[in-house]
């Protein structure tokens, strides 16, 4: 089942002389639960991508579907409730709100959209990323790998259709940098929660289902690490 389209995908900031191409004629779709790496060099447009498919910034051209949604047909409104309820984020410097607790930084869309919290669910989550000890903490009382784990509790309390992750280990030294990426390797395979991570780090894109290679805006390569 497909779960992401994106049909001639097209960023141009500025205008005349001065216009920069970020991303040029970008097409591909992603399967229910695939585990796909987006890599390439600094200015490739990686970044830009992951902001058009999140939602996070309208393309100049072209279309993205995100579960059967052509997501920029909605009103500036629609988007933001679509992405807050269908796409979770998760970011390199965490985004967390300071003066809110680990709990309330974690079930933040659920409160913003005045749903009903799901104990059990919550609970799950919260003991997955080991965070039941720090529920009353904030975050800057935890260390950068326990704020990067309340990140991924946010992004999944809603039960997205994806999850985007834009170099969520590049602030972080190794040992939590690979329990980072088990963690939402974990959720990948365990719940089928489709995940898309852009990284510099071969090694962490080696362990995708799929890689996609980014150079001057275009896709370079499209390759099958796994079927």
């Amino acid at each position: 089942m497909e779960i992401l389209k994106t049909e001639h995908l097209s960023k141009v900031y500025g205008k005349g002389e001065t216009a920069v191409k970020a991303l040029d004629d970008v097409s591909f779709s992603v399967k229910k639960g695939e585990f796909i790496a987006i890599i390439g060099p600094s200015g490739s447009g990686k970044s830009t991508l992951l902001h058009m498919l999140g939602g996070v910034d309208r393309p100049t051209g072209g279309k993205v579907f995100v579960d059967n949604t052509d997501i920029y047909n909605l009103d500036e409104t629609q988007l933001a409730i679509f992405r807050r309820r269908q796409i979770g984020l998760v970011y390199q410097f965490y985004n967390l709100i300071p003066v809110l607790t680990v709990e309330e930084n974690i079930l933040l869309p659920l409160l913003l959209d005045e749903h009903k919290v799901d104990k059990k669910q919550f609970n799950d989550i919260v003991s997955t990323l080991n965070l039941q000890d720090r529920l009353n903490y904030l975050p800057n009382q935890l260390s950068g790998g326990q704020q990067q784990r309340v990140s991924i509790g946010r992004a999944l309390i809603n039960h997205p259709a994806l999850m985007l992750a834009d170099e969520p280990t590049g602030n972080l030294d190794s040992k939590n940098s690979s329990e980072i990426i088990d963690l939402l390797k974990m959720f990948n395979k365990t719940y089928k929660q489709t995940l898309i991570v852009i990284t510099h780090d071969e090694r962490i894109a080696l362990q995708a289902d799929r890689v996609i290679s980014i150079e001057d805006g275009g896709i370079a390569r499209d390759e099958v690490i796994r079927p």
